[in-house]
């Protein structure tokens, strides 16, 4: 009871190709690894190696086209159905994808593959490659959310609102969200052949509406438990669609966190700020190799090695030439002599 006290929050696979491999445990990953989780997923590199046996290795010739990574703020844990895989969260801290999103750029950059990392509430979006053609039309700002709420075909025709209001801010603020779900997997179904091109995919969606109906309502209130049921059977759908559209080659994952434990802020640094002085070794220990190593020290010892392998063939060969038979500057010499 009190590691699952300390590991309350969540980190759930919803659907997954058969490359990549989530064993089913109560391993608990590290807040702060979740993007190497991803980045491993899709068959990326990361700086530190990951010791978490939730992940396996997979087919590393088969990569998943598409890694779709959904946070929920608010909640720790969703009712979602059995068929996912769900892992406890430990250290749950604020993480951005945007280490894999580089690794997508640097690699990928002539393909301009699709980006797009949003948060509506704070109305932050970042849209990167083809996203920037596809998702034009994406609401974004909360007035533009709020506009298309109300519109001939969005989600509060055919969605059962049950205890929820349509004239509450925060209610709105919440079906707005789930709007901007909607809209991704409807914009993306007119532009199939993004899913089918050899670049990765990375979508990353943060989600703080139902966080704002928990300190409106209560989390013991009827709206509460009606809009997690209602996201719920949301994510669901889109993970659905979105796995479907990518032809079952999709990684599809949700993170519910009742509350980050630190702010995420950028680290700053004043230029008048004085330097701190190196702390001293007191036990003469050698400082950690990078991580490339290994790499470096391989291709400097084979390089010697084929070096000296070469010197050494190069100096037999010369050392036992026969300069009458084998060198043509002696028989030339012997036939101009001859001929003299």
């Amino acid at each position: 009871c009190l590691f699952l006290g300390v590991c309350s929050d969540e980190f759930s696979v919803l659907r997954s190709p058969q490359s990549v491999v989530f064993r089913d445990g109560s391993w608990p990953i590290p807040g702060e690894r979740i993007p190497d989780v991803a980045a491993l997923s899709m068959g990326f590199s990361v700086e530190d190696d990951l010791s978490w046996p939730g992940l396996a290795v997979g087919d590393l010739f088969h990569r998943p086209r598409a890694t779709v990574l959904v946070t929920v703020k608010g909640v720790d844990k969703l009712a979602l159905p059995v068929k996912g895989i769900s892992y406890p969260i430990d250290n749950a801290v604020p993480f951005s994808l945007d280490s894999v999103a580089n690794a997508i750029h640097t690699l990928f950059s002539e393909e301009t593959p699709v980006v797009l990392q949003l948060a509506p509430s704070e109305e932050r979006v970042y849209m990167v490659g083809k996203a920037n053609s596809v998702f034009e039309d994406l609401s974004v700002t909360l007035r533009q959310l709020r506009n298309r709420l109300f519109q001939d075909n969005s989600i509060l025709s055919s969605l059962p609102l049950n205890s929820l209001s349509r004239n509450n801010e925060v209610d709105l603020l919440f079906l707005s969200e789930l709007q901007v779900l909607h809209d991704i997997a409807s914009l993306l179904s007119r532009h199939k052949h993004l899913a089918k091109d050899h670049s990765p995919d990375l979508y990353s969606l943060e989600l703080a509406g139902l966080e704002e109906v928990g300190k409106r309502y209560g989390e013991d209130s009827q709206q509460f438990k009606d809009a997690s049921q209602i996201l719920v059977d949301s994510l669901q759908k889109f993970a659905d669609e979105m796995f479907n559209l990518y032809s079952g080659n999709a990684v599809v994952e949700v993170v519910a966190v009742k509350a980050f434990n630190s702010p995420l802020m950028r680290k700053t640094r004043s230029i008048l700020q004085s330097s701190e002085s190196k702390k001293e070794n007191p036990y003469n220990l050698a400082y950690p190799y990078n991580y490339n190593y290994s790499v470096i020290f391989n291709i400097i010892l084979w390089m010697m090695i084929g070096l000296a392998l070469a010197v050494i063939v190069i100096s037999y060969n010369l050392w036992n030439m026969d300069p009458g038979y084998d060198s043509i500057i002696y028989r030339m010499t012997n036939q101009k002599i001859r001929m003299d």
